[in-house]
């Protein structure tokens, strides 16, 4: 059975460098001062989606993210791992979303992109922890959801058999077409990138990365405009708020009920050290200070 699979990515800030400057003023990240990663449970996403490309020949995969122009290096690492072709949500409108308003925008690009049998994504992104995007985007397009997926094991017959991890172990389930499946970083890791593919996409950009690069004349990169004619692969599809047909009101932050009224940056410092036993009188002693200096409860 040929399928059609969607697999929803995020390129997310690298956590393991948060600095002063990774929160803006109203409260949203800045994406700009952070370096840039795939979220690590999309690349397990991604892995089962190709899989399933394997296992059902005919089979295509697509990468979905929403972000600014530079959000195109999530689909060329996709391509670059086999994935067929990709989408970039990018537009203004969609700045500041929470997970509502991002929810928002991803169904109404599967919508726009159509007959679409599976979408598959990561349990959750690094950046937010919140683990609602795929559900919320199952809830608004009407379809049957399957979470905290470790591999998907088949798709016949109109359904897909998934193991899923439970609490106290783990449990294999069938889901009609079309499913949402969000996938735990337990899954297996996605493949490495291969040489060949990389070297076919390594210059495919959309049309705003493209606008924001260096002019060549002004010792920039070598121009290579000429490419997108004679190969139009290396052009990725970018829709706007517009393009997907898209209330305004729901994109961005005028979609998003969530708003963070106040950030603060804490730094741990050992002023001090103590020396304890492991007495019920220093334990007791450790307790109560932790509370009063309310760094616990």
């Amino acid at each position: 059975m040929a399928l059609k699979i969607v697999v929803l990515a995020k390129q997310v800030p690298d956590t393991r460098n948060v600095g002063k400057d990774a929160m803006t003023a109203e409260g949203t990240v800045n994406r700009a001062a952070l370096p840039a990663i795939f979220n690590p449970e999309d690349l397990n996403a991604l892995e089962q989606a190709l899989r399933l490309k394997e296992q059902n020949p005919g089979s295509t995969v697509g990468i979905l993210t929403m972000g600014p122009p530079r959000a195109g290096e999530i689909i060329r690492q996709g391509l670059y791992r086999g994935a067929d072709t990709g989408w970039l949500l990018t537009d203004r409108l969609f700045a500041g979303a929470d997970t509502l308003a991002t929810s928002y925008a991803l169904a109404t690009a599967i919508k726009k992109i159509g007959d679409v049998d599976i979408v598959i994504g990561g349990r959750q992104a690094i950046d937010g922890d919140t683990a609602q995007v795929g559900p919320q985007v199952a809830q608004k397009l009407g379809l049957n959801q399957v979470t905290y997926a470790e591999e998907v094991l088949s798709v016949d017959g109109g359904f897909a058999t998934i193991k899923r991890v439970i609490d106290g172990g783990v449990e294999t389930v069938k889901a009609p077409l079309p499913v949402v499946i969000t996938v735990n970083g337990s899954a297996a890791p996605c493949r490495p990138q291969n040489a060949k593919l990389v070297m076919k996409y390594k210059r495919a950009t959309c049309p705003m990365e493209r606008t924001a690069s260096p002019n060549p004349s002004e010792g920039g990169e070598k121009d290579y405009s000429y490419l997108y004619e004679e190969r139009p692969y290396l052009t990725l599809n970018q829709w706007s708020v517009a393009d997907v047909d898209g209330d305004v009101q729901q994109c961005g932050l005028n979609g998003s009920p969530t708003k963070v009224k106040a950030i603060k940056n804490i730094v741990f410092q050992a002023k001090e050290s103590k020396t304890l036993t492991a007495s019920d009188a220093d334990v007791e002693g450790m307790i109560k200070e932790l509370l009063e200096e309310k760094i616990i409860g």
